[in-house]
């Protein structure tokens, strides 16, 4: 046994020492589980935290359950991560007990201890501020992980796409909700600074900081000078380039922006929303920064760092003459997948072997020799001379499939190494020959021809530019006799930067994996965020998936891959080092300065912003009413010195003085006062609103008084009461005084405070509250206290204290309960009426004349009533004139057939006048009528009569014959007929306009008064069903018509609006629980054509209009100023809906054409319907139809449906719906379809020898078979039954479909016996079916004519929509403008 000597200088066997180190580990793995046990029968407290500092969090929370030994500093930690602050900067209080006693975080103590209990039971905590401040982010300013949750530690091995919660991605799936400014505030632990990404400016990002990587190109650009006399530097792009690079090497932040680049570029915001390719980007970049570098140093610094020769040449194979030409490059394009092979190159050597592989020029493709003077076969290909010092590769992933036409990524595997030894690439025989003039990268070249033995002769020395690697620094001799291994060593090249790309070749995400050559350790750079990564994470970049799935490998692979690689040369004679900040040139020494004082500016700013409070603030301008800003103090300003910035923010100099103004808390939702600061002038603000928040939960008041008047002192408490004085004599309800109360007090109380603030009697004082929207209660309780009544902080009470008797009736039987009721349900409308109706111009202006005066004003005011009389006594002659004639017309309709009968009563009164000379008169005399009846109610209403018909003979008669022959609403004549489209709409005669809510109408403005007429209810529906009454008489044989009134005033626009100029504006005060058909009515006379003759249409906001035909509907979803224009037209009656007919066109190219808009009814037949239909058609289409040569079918988007046979019934056998479309259809044979078990087919015959399809034929099928559908397809086409082979097609009609794909991709000769069953699923008319011959031999193509067939395939199904799986985002050209920005067209907006 070996002996080794001990501490004490004995020896101990190495033994024992094995088995004292086992015993200990032994302990300590059991003394770890004794903890997890203890652990897990610990009890455990659940915690429930909210966070009161910020309004946005107010409703979340958040949940821990932690172990009951856990102390409560370890407690503040874990809510510190979870909540995203920093821990000690906010305070933890009990939610649920009274005192809130704040919780310690400096102390050891438990949970447990703490009073917090276990067993599931919740404990509430309350996140607070702490010291009246605001608890700071996480990531501000503190050095802890940023807001995103994605710190250094936890990407040290990320690599890939970010999560979509931490990245503004660059395409439409990537989304950065929770990004901050603060995230971007600490730079990253690896040293390195990210950049933000705008939008979709990943691409961007990733080569700027493989750019500043490099350094050659970083000190190159750090050695040129801006010179601030000759450019503007926000133009500039190597000035931006270069502020970038110097905040990407100094600045102490975790990312930085890059829009400033961006602006250089002559880029708005919109481009960051655009994705582009980084191998385009480096091309453009580069091109721009040539021009800019013109005449300095840097000239050339593209060209010497990147640019490299190669020669294109062809050799005939007889005599060896070569013709060639010499092309520069600035990246090598590598092929992933040749053309037509599906086995992809498996490394960068075997695809840059590809490159330079020639091809033998044979056959047809011979090359004409200069020297043979003939067609020889020749060897076409590249041979590199030169390679640059950065060598870029590209690796070609994005393709185009030529057999669904889109374009793909390729995702194979391709390996690349680290390093890269490019000898073998490079011809033995071009080492030989001298190298040409250099050739610019946009094509220039150098031609010449030579035989192989004589190349060396022919060509030039070089002039020893140094542009990358140059193999000619010796004479020919020299190199060939060089040994091979000195020129390997020249030609190999270091890995140091990997493009990669995530995604599709419709979208994606870019990063680059980038070596540091100051340490040699690989960076995942992914937009703001800088992790450390391996050589395995660059070797998943290779792309590809494990095992070999042949063809479709590449869809199964992995969609991250490395898409262009840049390679340096290994020459320490040239390799470069980092300028290091001491070694900068002073112009960048002083740009230093300069941006690290903007950056410490910045500091501050951001310093001065945290601590500045930002509330909502309004104010009662004397002068422009209620305004609205945000005031913004300092914490530290006192609360008179925040009074005078908010009295400068609301422009109060001259209107009001600083001494007359002051600060109240103020809640803008319910209008309430919340309290003022009394003897607090000298507080701190951030002590008063509770400290700096990102929102509060209140706003401030600017609040001013005239000089006489004092401050009313708010105190906590006190709820806000807006009174309305209500007077019911003139029924007026007045303007609300604010009066404060406390809800503590009775209504008693409440009564006399009232009294006080309005000067009324509280003896005789009613009191209704308004709890909510028209929600009227009546406070009589005397003892019972406001909150009792439901008195919240804002409420609104109508008062009234007079002496009438009105008091002594039911509250809503009462005149104040109407009063309110009106003044609660009437809204305001804009309406807009046509400039002109036809024929009664006169008639709309007067009684828009007569309605201005007649109406009673919203306010209750009596209004001109002397003028109404003067115009009703001159008008009385008219008037009679018109009653008899209605009178005659009607003994008439009773000595008159039915027919006769039924078409008269359903003539308005408008269509009596035919002729010209009488129309304007008999209008006036209808319209002066009308207002006579307005003029009638009002004066019942005064004489205090509510109810019963007047007893005035005269003026019944007057009222009910010039309204009885209106009886008929234009939604209950006989929908069928076509000879009733003139009805009008008009109520008078049918019972009163009861509401929708069953309410009746209480305004004092039109009544509506009604005889029974008995024999005039017809065959379909009545005035009373549409008027919402079952009968004239009630249950106690009372007639309903007792005095219904209906709010309805008009006042003249008074806008002044160019817009209005080819309209007349009306302004309409109505009550919206009036139905559409009762407003329609009343607006009759201002229009001046029956209901029936015009259009009711909505205007929304964004000025979309929308007609209103549900003539029961109210006007309930109106509002106040809501516009509503009126357009002449035949409106639909009840039971009648607009149509859109289009014809089908099947053997169209677009078999879908519009022709026009009609109507058609319930209870129509199809029949009836085509009756109606085929006139219109040939007035308006030009199409003379006979009504058997048609058909209407079903229309479902493009898809021919049912066809509709003449006997079913609209809404019966046929749904119908508003807006509906209807297919017509012109038939070259009597109609075959005759009942509804028969099923008609859409076939089309594929000829495969011929490669085309042939036109559709419709097949009637008497049931649903397949030998059915065969037998007719085989009787159709002389194809025998044996040899028929059929299919569905797919997709919406036409079921378009290319020759090239539906020999084989169509379903052929499913195995179903009935059609109705899957795969066929053939229901219902219009499906369409495919069949062929199948000894028919599909034609053969040659490859052009596969070619050609597939552009014209591909265009035909373009044109027509069809088979286009998706829709490509186009794509916008890439551009870097040298000007600063595109030039705009002057004559653009």
């Amino acid at each position: 046994m070996e002996m080794v000597p001990s501490e004490g200088n004995q020896f101990v066997s190495k033994e024992g020492d094995f088995r004292s180190c086992r015993q200990s580990i032994f302990d300590e793995m059991k003394k770890k589980i004794s903890q997890i046990q203890n652990a897990a029968e610990e009890p455990r407290m659940l915690c429930i935290i909210q966070d009161t500092t910020c309004a946005k969090r107010v409703n979340e929370r958040l949940t821990l359950n932690l172990p009951a030994s856990t102390i409560l500093s370890t407690l503040y930690k874990d809510v510190a991560q979870k909540a995203g602050y920093v821990s000690g900067t906010f305070g933890l209080v009990w939610g649920n007990a009274s005192e809130m006693e704040p919780l310690d975080h400096n102390r050891e103590m438990s949970l447990s201890d703490s009073g917090f209990e276990p067993g599931g039971k919740r404990n509430f905590l309350q996140l607070t501020d702490k010291d009246g401040e605001q608890p700071q982010i996480a990531s501000d300013e503190s050095g802890t992980a940023d807001s995103s949750g994605l710190d250094d530690s936890s990407q040290e091995r990320f690599i890939g796409p970010l999560p979509r919660d931490a990245t503004a991605g660059c395409s439409g799936d990537y989304s950065s909700p929770s990004y901050s400014y603060s995230s971007i505030l600490n730079k990253s632990e690896t040293g390195y600074v990210g950049l933000v990404n705008q939008a979709m400016t990943c691409y961007l990002n990733s080569l700027l900081q493989t750019l500043f990587m490099t350094p050659e190109f970083r000190n190159a650009l750090y050695n040129w000078e801006f010179e601030d006399l000759e450019e503007d530097p926000v133009t500039s792009i190597p000035f931006q380039l270069q502020r970038l690079f110097v905040l990407l090497q100094t600045s102490k932040k975790r990312a930085i922006e890059t829009t400033d680049v961006t602006r250089s570029f002559g880029w708005d915001s919109s481009e960051a929303w655009q994705q582009h390719d980084i191998q385009e980007l480096c091309r453009v970049m580069f091109d721009a920064l040539e021009q800019k570098w013109k005449q300095t140093e840097q000239a050339d610094l593209i060209n010497q760092l990147y640019q490299g020769k190669l020669k294109d040449y062809v050799r005939c194979l007889e005599c060896g003459y070569e013709s060639w030409r010499i092309d520069t490059y600035l990246d090598i394009p590598l092929v992933i997948r040749p053309f037509g092979v599906s086995q992809a190159y498996g490394s960068v050597e075997e695809a840059l072997q590809a490159f330079i592989q020639p091809e033998t020029l044979d056959g047809p493709n011979q090359y004409f020799c200069e020297r043979c003077k003939k067609k020889c076969d020749a060897r076409k290909g590249l041979r590199f001379l030169h390679f640059p010092y950065l060598l870029t590769l590209q690796l070609k992933r994005f393709d185009f499939d030529y057999t669904t036409m889109h374009r793909i990524k390729l995702n194979d595997r391709m390996t690349f190494p680290e390093e890269l030894d490019m000898s073998p690439f490079i011809d033995m025989e071009d080492e030989k020959s001298p190298q040409t003039e250099s050739c610019t990268d946009s094509g220039a070249e150098n031609e010449g021809s030579c035989h192989s033995d004589q190349m060396s002769n022919d060509f030039s020395t070089d002039d020893c530019v140094d542009e990358g690697i140059c193999l000619d620094s010796t004479g020919s001799t020299e190199r060939v006799l060089k040994p091979k291994s000195s020129s390997q060593s020249m030609l190999t090249f270091e890995l140091f930067s990997v493009m990669v790309h995530s995604g599709s070749a419709a979208g994606g995400h870019y990063y680059a994996c980038i070596k540091s050559f100051s340490d040699g350790q690989w960076y995942s750079y992914n937009d703001q965020h800088v992790s450390k990564i391996t050589q395995d994470d660059i070797r998943k970049t290779h792309g590809g998936s494990s095992g070999n799935r042949g063809y479709y490998s590449s869809a199964f692979a992995s969609s991250t891959n490395a898409y262009m690689l840049i390679y340096r040369l290994k020459d320490p004679s040239r390799n470069a080092k980092y300028l290091t900040v001491e070694d900068f040139p002073e112009h960048i020494k002083s740009l230093v300065q300069k941006e690290k004082e903007s950056e410490e500016q910045e500091k501050r700013q951001r310093e001065i912003e945290r601590n500045t409070c930002k509330i909502k603030l309004f104010c009662m301008h004397p002068v422009k009413l209620m305004m609205e800003s945000k005031l913004e103090v300092h914490k530290d300003k006192t609360l008179r010195e925040a009074t005078e910035m908010a009295y400068k923010l609301m422009e109060l100099d001259g209107v009001a003085t600083l001494d007359c103004c002051r600060l109240v808390k103020y809640d803008e939702f319910h209008e309430y006062l919340e309290r003022s600061y009394e003897g607090e002038e000298d507080t701190l603000m951030g002590l008063l609103l509770g400290g700096v928040k990102s929102s509060y939960m209140f706003d401030l008041l600017l609040e001013t008084r005239r000089p006489e008047q004092v401050f009313q002192p708010y105190k906590p408490g006190e709820v806000m009461v807006k009174v309305h004085v209500v007077d019911l004599k003139s029924e007026t309800i007045a303007s609300p005084i604010s009066v404060r109360a406390y809800l503590s007090q009775t209504i008693t109380e409440f009564k006399q405070l009232i009294a006080q603030a309005a000067g009324l009697s509280a003896e005789a004082m009613r009191v209704v509250l308004e709890r909510c929207y028209n929600d009227l209660r009546l406070l009589y309780v005397p003892n019972k206290t406001l909150k009792a009544e439901g008195f919240f902080r804002s409420n609104k009470v109508f008062v009234e204290s007079s002496e009438s008797t009105d008091h002594q009736v039911a509250f809503t039987d009462s005149v104040l309960w109407k009063l309110l009721d009106r003044h609660g349900n009437t809204i305001r409308l804009m309406v807009l009426l046509p400039e002109q109706s036809p024929g009664t111009l006169a008639n709309r202006t007067l009684c828009q004349k007569v309605g201005d005066d007649s109406d009673v004003p919203l306010d209750g005011s009596s209004g001109n009533r002397k003028s109404v009389e003067a115009i009703l006594e001159e008008s009385t002659e008219k008037l009679k004139n018109l009653s008899l004639l209605q009178q005659q017309q009607q003994l008439q309709q009773q000595g008159s057939s039915n027919s006769d009968s039924q078409k008269s009563s359903d003539t308005s009164d408008f269509e009596l006048i035919e002729s010209p000379t009488q129309e304007a008169d008999s209008n006036s005399s209808l319209c002066v009528a009308a207002d006579n009846r307005e003029l009638e109610n009002r004066i019942r209403a005064t004489a205090g009569s509510s109810g019963g018909a007047s007893s005035d003979p005269c003026e019944e008669r007057s009222d009910s014959e010039v309204n009885n022959d209106r009886s008929t609403s234009s939604v209950d004549s006989d929908i069928l007929s076509s000879s009733h489209s003139s009805d009008t709409l008009c109520n008078a005669d049918s019972g009163p306009l009861q509401l929708a809510n069953g309410l009746d109408s209480h305004s004092i403005t039109s009544s509506r008064r009604s005889k029974a007429h008995e024999g005039k209810k017809e065959t379909w529906d009545t005035a009373e069903e549409d008027s919402g009454t079952d009968s004239e008489y009630d249950d106690h044989g009372k007639s309903k018509a007792e005095a219904q009134y209906l709010y309805f005033r008009t006042e003249p626009c008074s806008q002044d609006d160019s817009s209005l100029d080819a309209q007349k504006c009306l302004v309409v005060h109505v009550d919206k629980r009036i139905t559409l058909a009762a407003f329609k009515q009343n607006l009759e006379p201002y229009v001046g054509v029956t209901t029936t003759q015009f259009k009711v249409f909505r205007v929304y906001a964004n000025n979309q209009e929308f007609e209103s035909v549900r003539l029961n509907e109210t006007l309930s979803s109106f509002s106040d100023d809501n516009k509503i224009t009126i357009r002449l037209g035949r409106a639909l009656k009840k039971g009648e809906y607009r149509v859109k007919v289009y014809q089908l066109l099947v053997n169209e190219t677009e078999p879908c054409k519009f022709l026009v808009d009609t109507v058609f009814a319930k209870g129509m037949t199809v029949r009836q319907s085509k009756e109606e239909l085929l006139p219109q058609l040939k007035e308006h289409c030009k199409l003379d139809l006979s009504i058997d040569s048609v058909r209407l079918r079903k229309k479902t988007w493009k898809n021919p449906g049912t066809v509709f046979l003449d006997y079913h019934v609209y809404e019966e056998d046929i749904s119908i719906s508003s807006n509906w479309e209807v297919f017509m259809e012109v038939l070259n044979e009597p109609e075959k379809m005759k009942s509804m078990s028969q099923l008609a087919v859409l076939t089309r015959r594929w000829s495969p020898a011929t490669m085309k399809l042939g036109p559709f034929q419709e097949v009637i099928l008497e049931s649903s078979s397949v030998e059915e559908l065969k037998e007719k397809l085989s009787e159709m086409s002389v194809i025998p039954l044996e040899n028929l082979d059929f299919a569905k097609g797919r997709g919406t009609f036409p079921c378009d479909i290319s020759v090239l794909e539906i020999h084989q991709d169509l379903d052929w000769n499913p195995k179903v016996s009935t059609l109705n069953v899957w795969p066929l699923y053939i229901c219902d008319d219009g499906a369409v079916v495919f069949y062929r011959d199948s000894t028919e031999e599909p034609m053969e193509l040659s490859e052009d004519q596969r070619n050609e067939l597939m552009k014209k395939e591909s265009s035909r199904l373009l044109k027509t929509g069809h088979r286009v799986s998706y829709s490509p985002r186009k794509e916008k050209a890439l551009k870097i403008y040298l000007d600063g920005g595109p030039a705009k067209d002057p004559g653009q907006d």
